[in-house]
Formats: C-alpha cells, sequence, structure tokens
C-alpha cells in the first residue's frame, strides 16, 4: 500500500469512526489500533463497504510488561493488494475481546487457538472450546509468566549448554511426580473430561420433525468417531460425526493430537535456531516453510538476498509445489479406493525431485536451507541440469500421463464430481487458501495479489475453477503443477551468476525491534508468519498462519449432507499436514 493509500485508507476509517481507531505509532509497527467496543461494527464495514472480505490470521500477543493483550488481524481484499492490520488491546487479567466469527467465520479456529493458548475470551463466539491441547490442561502456555514443568530459561542457547558446555538431563534434577502442574482440586484418577461433552454436545441433535429421515425411513442418529487413529486421516486427526442413516448432518473436527507448542518453542530459540523448526511444519514442503519465515525476518531487519538468491529460492519453492501436489493427487486416488497404484507413480517423480533437494541442502526432507538474506548454499551446477532435464522433459510427460489415467476416470468423476462443495461466498469467508479457495472460484494467489520475492518477473497464470468440489480440487493441483513447470523452465534459463548471501554468514543476527508478516503461497495455501522483535537475541512473539489448520474450518459445512464414505475424499482433497495443522 503506497504512502498515499495510507493516509487515504486512515482519513476514511477516523471519519467513519470518529476516535475509535487510531494509527499505531509504535516503533516498527504498522496497522491501527481499534476500540475494543467498535471492532465487530469496524470489521463489517471494511467487508462490506470496503471490499476486505479475507480475513487471513488472527493470533494475540502478551505484552507482560505493559500488562497488556493484544490481539492482531490481518485483512486482505480478494482482489489483491496488502495487509490492512487491526490491532485491539485489553488487560491482561481480563482479555476479553469480540468475536469476529459473525463477520469472519475464518476466524473460529484461530480465535479457539488464541483462547487456548494465551487465555484471550472471544465474547459471543459460537464454541469456544480448546482446540489443540487437551481439555485437562492448565494454562495458557503462550503467556510469558508460563512455564512449563522442566523450564530451565527464558531464551537459547542455555547457559548450560552454551558457553559453560554443562549439559545435564533436566530430568535427572527434576525427578518423575514434581514435574506435573495440576489444577487445584484435580486427581488424575477423579478427572471427567468436560470438554468431551462440550463437543459432543456442540454436535446438536437434527430434528427432521416427524421422526423420519428425507427418505421416510424411522432412522437413530449415532455419532462416530473417524480417527485418531485411522488411516483415512492422514494423520492423528479426529473427525466426530452424527450420522442419520449414512448421512451425515453434523461433523466437529478434532485436533491437536501432534501439538508440540512450535509457537513457544520458537520464542525460546533465537531467529536463526528456528529455521530449521519451521522445515517440521508441513514436512512435505521444507523449503516453502523456510521462504515464509526468511522473508518475516528480513522485513524486519530490512534486508534482500541477492539476485542469484532470489532465483534459487523460487525454484525451490515451485519444485516444493510440484513436490506436494503430486503427493496430494496420489493419496487422494487412496482415499478414493485405487489403493497405492497412482501413489507409486509419483513416489518415482517426486524421489528424483528430493534428489535435487538433497544435492543443494544435503538433506531430502528436513532442508533448513533458506538464510536471512539468501540461501545456505549454491546449487551445484550438474544439479541445476538435471533440473532443467527435469522440467523440460521428464515431468511434464509425467504430468500429462496422470491427467490422461485419472482425469477422466469414471470411478474418479463419480466420487468426486459434486462432492464436498463449498461456495466462493463460503471459501472466501471461512479463509480457505490455496487449491481450496481457488477451486471454490476466487483466483486469489498470494504470488499475484501480493507479489513477493522476484515473482512478478514470471509470467504463469493462476489456476482457478468455479464448482468447488473434490474433483476441482483435484483439477487445480493438476494444473498447478504445469504452472510451476512454466515458471522453473523460466527460473533455470534466466538465473543469473553471483553471491547467494547478503552480507557475511551468521550465526546470530541482529533483527531490530518491531513487526513483521511474511506470507507466501506455499502449496497448501498461504503460509504467514507474524513475527514480534524487541530488538533482543529471540522473538517475543513467533506465530504461523498455517493453511492446513484453517482449511480445515469448513469442513464441517462441505461434509453436511454427503455419505460417510464421502467425508473420506472430502478430507483428503484439503490435503492436510498435521504437523503444520497442530504444530
Amino acid at each position: 500500500m503506497t504512502e498515499k493509500e495510507t493516509v487515504q485508507l486512515q482519513d476514511t476509517l477516523e471519519e467513519k469512526f470518529p476516535g475509535a481507531i487510531t494509527r499505531d505509532e509504535r516503533q516498527g509497527y504498522e496497522g491501527y489500533i481499534v476500540e475494543t467496543a467498535k471492532l465487530v461494527e469496524i470489521a463489517k464495514s471494511l467487508r462490506d463497504d470496503m471490499g476486505y472480505d479475507y480475513l487471513s490470521s488472527v493470533t494475540g500477543v502478551d505484552y507482560l510488561p505493559d500488562d497488556k493483550m493484544e490481539v492482531v488481524y490481518h485483512l486482505y481484499r480478494s482482489a489483491g493488494g496488502p495487509a490492512l492490520t487491526l490491532k485491539v488491546q485489553t488487560p491482561r487479567d481480563d482479555s476479553v475481546v469480540p468475536s469476529l466469527v459473525s463477520i469472519y467465520p475464518g476466524a473460529d479456529f484461530q480465535e479457539r487457538e488464541a483462547w487456548d493458548l494465551l487465555g484471550i475470551r472471544f465474547e459471543g463466539h459460537p464454541d469456544l472450546r480448546r482446540i489443540l491441547l487437551w481439555d485437562g490442561f492448565h494454562g495458557h502456555p503462550l503467556r510469558k509468566d508460563w512455564q512449563e514443568p522442566f523450564f530451565e530459561a527464558e531464551g537459547k542457547p542455555f547457559k548450560s549448554r552454551w558457553p559453560q558446555g554443562e549439559i545435564r538431563r533436566i530430568e535427572d534434577t527434576h525427578p518423575f511426580g514434581k514435574n506435573v502442574h495440576y489444577p487445584s482440586e484435580f486427581t488424575p484418577e477423579g478427572w471427567v473430561p468436560e470438554g468431551e461433552a462440550a463437543l459432543y454436545s456442540s454436535l446438536g441433535k437434527i430434528d427432521h420433525g416427524n421422526g423420519n429421515n428425507k427418505q421416510g425411513l424411522e432412522t437413530d442418529q449415532i455419532v462416530v468417531n473417524l480417527g485418531p487413529q485411522h488411516p483415512s486421516t492422514h494423520g492423528v486427526f479426529r473427525m466426530v460425526v452424527t450420522l442419520d442413516g449414512e448421512e451425515i448432518v453434523g461433523l466437529k473436527p478434532v485436533m491437536g493430537y501432534l501439538h508440540r507448542n512450535h509457537e513457544k518453542i520458537g520464542e525460546r530459540n533465537t531467529y536463526l535456531m528456528n529455521m530449521p523448526f519451521t522445515d517440521r511444519l508441513d514436512y512435505l514442503c521444507s523449503m516453502s516453510n523456510n521462504f515464509g519465515y526468511a522473508l518475516a525476518v528480513e522485513k524486519l531487519m530490512g534486508i534482500k538476498p541477492p539476485e542469484r538468491a532470489e532465483y534459487i529460492r523460487v525454484i525451490m519453492a515451485e519444485l516444493t509445489r510440484v513436490v506436494n501436489h503430486i503427493w496430494a493427487i496420489g493419496f487422494l486416488l487412496n482415499d478414493l479406493g485405487a489403493f497405492f497404484t497412482p501413489m507409486l507413480y509419483v513416489i518415482n517423480e517426486r524421489e528424483l525431485i528430493l534428489d535435487i533437494f538433497e544435492a543443494v541442502s544435503g538433506s531430502r526432507m528436513m532442508c533448513n536451507y533458506f538464510r536471512f538474506g539468501g540461501v545456505a548454499r549454491d546449487i551445484p551446477e550438474d544439479a541445476l541440469e538435471t533440473i532443467k532435464i527435469l522440467v523440460n522433459e521428464r515431468l511434464p510427460r509425467k504430468v500429462d500421463e496422470l491427467d490422461l489415467y485419472l482425469t477422466g476416470n469414471e470411478i474418479v468423476q463419480t466420487r468426486a464430481i459434486g462432492v464436498g462443495v463449498l461456495t466462493k461466498q463460503q471459501a472466501l469467508a471461512n479463509s480457505a487458501a490455496g487449491p481450496v479457495l481457488r477451486a471454490s472460484g476466487v483466483p486469489y494467489d498470494v504470488r499475484r495479489a501480493d507479489p513477493y520475492s522476484i515473482y512478478d518477473r514470471f509470467d504463469f497464470d493462476v489456476v482457478v475453477r468455479y464448482n468447488g468440489d473434490v474433483y476441482d480440487r483435484y483439477l487445480v493441483r493438476l494444473e498447478e503443477i504445469r504452472q510451476s513447470l512454466r515458471i522453473l523452465k523460466q527460473a533455470v534459463e534466466s538465473i543469473p551468476a553471483g553471491e547467494i548471501q547478503t552480507g557475511k554468514p551468521q550465526y546470530q543476527v541482529r533483527v531490530p525491534a518491531g513487526e513483521a508478516y511474511g506470507r507466501v503461497e506455499a502449496p497448501k495455501g498461504e503460509l504467514g508468519f507474524y513475527v514480534v522483535s524487541n530488538g533482543k537475541p529471540n522473538p517475543w512473539r513467533y506465530h504461523v498462519r498455517a493453511p492446513s489448520f484453517i482449511n480445515l474450518t469448513p469442513l464441517e459445512e462441505m461434509s453436511i449432507g454427503q455419505k460417510i464414505a464421502d467425508v473420506v475424499a472430502i478430507l483428503g482433497s484439503i490435503d492436510i499436514v498435521l504437523g503444520e495443522t497442530d504444530r
């Protein structure tokens, strides 16, 4: 947003809501601080009158020294353009903020996450329960005064490791039994999981009026748990489903079984220590994870990578998109019942790309390759030649083969067309991203809508379909592979010689105080990193806007009215990874 546009927007907002909205004047910060009581009214006006119809990210920040909590919202126009950032501030001891679920349903899971981890209560939220932690958990672990049982220090490197080097197991100094904090009057033997009761009651009871279903048959509704240990859930993920016969009439996703408080770890790490931790989010898309985090910290540092490093980053990101999408297509066919034949075809191609990742980074999956201001090492010449052969010859043929074998297959079409429909309005309202959003008729791609790195130099199309079903989500991914190959062909032909790092490699970086939101069009959708620095070696706040997590928000809407067998295909078409969902 230009300075002129910023001033115009500020004038409009201040004129419309006098005294309720002010520019955030803190050094290194941007956006607007909103009066709590006016938040819903302002959000509705921004959506309906100013075109900010897409709520990307909601998170909280604990400003312990100032005794306040802050909720941060990143809003966008689906037509494109930069973020509008809103903030609401509340006292720490009474952190209550109006829920925006009625305006932006995509705030649902994100507000529950902020309640779960930070203890910010969202008044008016339709289902405010814990979402990542078990319902008997005591406290809110992202609060700055919360300490885990094996707490050692606020920030790394811990002095016991460096510089003293007196490494010891903390478990040895805290014997088992003294390392668990229970709420008062709590006993493990007498505990009744209230959260489970709240979960089941949130499903509700569907009343057909005459006790019969729409076929006129007398049926009972039953609740069935799919997962968390189930091959169709793509990991430890659970769906609590209410069935009327075989028809789904209610569904609640349950996640958090893989949660390890990634963000708390990120706030203890130094900035550079976090890079390999981003690999473990969407562990199929390490390079894209590195990319988003690097952009956020580079904004704070005010640096840009050299030209060659920018090209290398784009090449790695687009190879990652190809890897992800062929993997997603293979697993979707598993979910439809093909049982591994298509999967084996795509694994073969994936392994060839992982050979490239290993050649440039030393690792096939956890690459830890990007650095602030560039990349860790250059592409070997033979690896660049291999990439040229892959993107010009082999991969286009293999994508055409997938298309030939799968797209017209009558079983694929029968199981996918018209199944799990998500309309354009629903997709935008629920903050869906990536292929899930574009398959519903919204041509929104961060690489075009708000370009980063050097994506504005490449010729490619934003792939969009309009039916919003399982079949269109498959077709979008298939065509996006072809568009990635278009970008790769241009990048490998025009990559310049030169440096791959701005300045010299550093083990510790100086990050000025302020905030930054770095986002990329990751294969599963918008992946964003919101980072707040207080000028010290560790981030004050480190938040991941995870597309696998947020894309599950409309899962219930997509599943209502479908058969129980269809929910497996619907979940597969969303394409989640639990490392990113749960963090």
